[in-house]
């Protein structure tokens, strides 16, 4: 995984004017900007990933479809178009992702691993097979299509919700929501 240059930002999601390694903003806690990027079919399922076993945070655990860092100077659009080419070899248009919010995480997945992070939220339906789809090995070891309900009663169950990243029942709440008004 290439450290990258991101965009540092203030606490209230403006930028600052600076620029630093990924690794460097997570190491002390700068906020910063990602996309994330929630697949799905018309027939209610949902595309989660399985992040890469070498992950610095949350590796082996099962995510949101896409997600990455928005690159410095790029546009959170630009970057969700990019991420889920890289990740997953899908190429998705401006037209085909619709922008649902902004989401503040502040999180600690290790020691001296911040990561504050602006979470920009994009929504675009799967018209193709998850098996057509390419995995960028380094970020993603596997995906699968999982019912809407089904991911609603893991994420209840302490143990089941073990195994995927742990968001705040706030954001799931906002996504499903989501993705359920558009079925």
């Amino acid at each position: 995984m290439a450290d990258e240059f991101i965009d540092i930002l203030h606490k209230t999601g403006e930028f600052t004017g600076k620029v630093k390694l990924k690794s460097e903003a997570h190491r002390l806690g700068l906020y910063h900007a990602s996309v994330h990027i929630w697949l799905f079919t018309d027939q209610g399922k949902i595309v989660l990933q399985k992040r890469a076993g070498n992950k610095d945070t949350y590796p082996d655990l099962w995510d949101v479809s896409v997600a990455g860092h928005v690159g410095a100077g790029e546009t959170p659009e630009d970057s969700a178009i990019r991420e889920v080419k890289e990740e997953i070899g899908l190429s998705v248009s401006k037209n085909d992702l619709m922008f649902i919010g902004i989401y503040l995480a502040e999180k600690m997945p290790g020691p001296d691993l911040y990561d504050n992070e602006f979470h920009h939220i994009y929504l675009s339906r799967l018209n193709v097979s998850i098996k057509t789809l390419t995995l960028q090995e380094e970020e993603v070891s596997d995906l699968t299509l999982i019912n809407l309900d089904e991911l609603k009663n893991i994420l209840k169950d302490p143990i089941k919700a073990s195994a995927y990243v742990p968001h705040d029942a706030a954001y799931y709440d906002f996504i499903l929501k989501k993705i359920t008004n558009q079925l």
